[in-house]
């Protein structure tokens, strides 16, 4: 793994606090909804889709004083940073509201539809 200088993670702590748009407390609920657990990649039939997973390390990234993060938390925030801007780019034209793309958005703690 690459390693990163104490800069480039304090950068990349500023991105993720400003793409996770939703607190843990709002994202921890949404995990426990089955539309949550309805969209995202799974390996095989009922495993946990990739963005749940991801979903459930970002809810304790969010628990975790900034002190306490190793370099594997910031691969996290990193790929996070990564998948929020990658699909946001992908933003469907019809309603969004109850869209595929938004929950799997939220399974990775951004709401597109909260300002």
């Amino acid at each position: 793994m690459a390693h990163h200088t104490e800069a480039e993670n304090k950068t990349s702590l500023k991105e993720f606090k400003a793409a996770v748009n939703m607190s843990a407390k709002e994202l921890q609920s949404w995990l426990d909804t089955e539309e949550s657990k309805s969209v995202g990649m799974k390996e095989h039939e009922g495993d946990e889709s990739t963005g749940h997973e991801s979903g459930r390390q970002i809810v304790k990234l969010l628990h975790k004083q900034e002190a306490d993060y190793t370099e594997e938390d910031y691969g996290q925030v990193r790929r996070v940073i990564s998948y929020i801007h990658r699909h946001s780019a992908q933003r469907p034209s019809s309603d969004i509201e109850h869209s595929r793309w938004r929950y799997s958005l939220k399974n990775w703690g951004h709401d597109p539809l909260k300002n």
